[in-house]
Formats: structure tokens, sequence, C-alpha cells
């Protein structure tokens, strides 16, 4: 074997073995790590409005909600205890893109938890749940299939709009988000219970203007 030869393959191991030792480094340095939170746990990474923020304003303006008289006023006038509340609607009017519907998501598991209201499905997910009592009432059995015009009318839909509102000095930037929820007696049109919550998150950025 010629002198070149051994040089080359020389040059080819030390090359190799490079390779292996970044690669090696790279695996033990400082690559992406990945830490598992309780998803309860609030962690604001920016001022925009997150699951916890959901979550909390979803709590606080349910608990405001079933405060009011407005439950009693229905028993009194009727026979049943527990009203039926749809989710009409939440507009969001924000500056920024809000999941509604994980929002919504929220309302309605404080509805169902609280135990003193029914909730009704409506919208999409009624239209849904209609298009099964139509395949079911073509393939299912007799005993088996659900009854088409058995659903329960809600005495109350609940709808509203999420806003918001920036202000900037510098480095420094408040975002306020407005909740504002209705209650309205489908019957009637009569507004029974109206809420409004606010939160506040500053972001601070001292190297530099937003």
């Amino acid at each position: 074997m010629h002198w070149g030869d051994v040089m080359k393959r020389s040059e080819y191991v030390v090359a190799g073995l490079l390779v292996a030792v970044l690669l090696l480094m790279s695996a033990c340095g400082g690559g992406t790590q990945v830490t598992r939170m309780d998803p309860d746990e609030g962690v604001d990474l920016t001022d925009r409005w997150n699951a916890t923020d959901s979550r909390l304003v979803a709590e606080a303006m349910m608990e405001e909600m079933f405060s009011t008289p407005w439950i009693e006023e229905f028993q009194q006038e009727h026979e049943r205890e527990k009203p039926r509340v749809v989710i009409q609607s939440v507009r969001n009017r924000s500056h920024e893109h809000i999941p509604v519907d994980t929002f919504i998501n929220d309302l309605r598991r404080e509805l169902l938890r609280s135990g003193t209201v029914e909730f009704v499905a409506g919208g999409a997910e009624r239209e849904e749940v209609r298009e099964e009592r139509r395949q079911q009432d073509l393939h299912a059995t007799e005993e088996t299939r659900a009854r088409m015009g058995e659903e329960l009318g809600a005495d109350y839909a609940l709808l509203g709009s999420i806003d918001s509102f920036q202000d900037r000095d510098g480095g420094v930037r408040v975002t306020s988000y407005q909740t504002d929820l209705r209650l309205i007696d489908i019957e009637t049109n009569r507004e029974v219970w109206n809420g409004q919550k606010r939160i506040q998150k500053m972001m601070e950025r001292p190297d530099r203007s937003f």
C-alpha cells in the first residue's frame, strides 16, 4: 500500500471520528428540551389570550350568573327545577385570533358542573345529532332507533363577545380583554342576566419597543 493511500485512509478515519464526536456532543448538549406540565398551571409566555384565561373567565362568569335570581324566578313560573340553556354564540371582536370554541367548551363544562341547569346542544352540534337520528330512522331497528320530534327546546340562550384593548409605552404593553355575556329568555326575549369580566396583562421588553 502506498504511503499516500495510508494518509488518505487516515484522514477518512479522523473525519469520521470527528463527526461522531460532534453528533455525541449535540445529543448530550443543548438540544430541544420538553418539560411536562400540569395543564391547570397557568403559564404566560406572552400577553396573548391563552387556555388559562379561557378557563378562569368561564369559571368566574358562570359563578356570577348562577348567583343571580333568574333561576329562582324560572322555578316559580314553571314546574321544572332546571331551566334548559343553549350557548348561541360568542363572537371574537379582539385584535387577535382567539379559539372561541375552547371558551364555549369551558362555559359548557361549567354549566353542566353546576347541576342547576340542563344544557341543550345548539348550532352545528344540533344538526349533527339530527343527521344521526335521520340515519337511525333509515338503518336502525325499531327498538333501538331514537325517535324524531323528541328534542328538548331551550328556555334561555347564552351569547356574548370578547373584545380587547392595548396601551403601549416604549417597551411596556398592557393588553386588556373584556368578555361580555348575556342570558336571554327565548320565549320573551327578556334579558335575565348580563355579565362582564375583564383581565389585564402587562408585557415588558426593556431592550426594545413594541
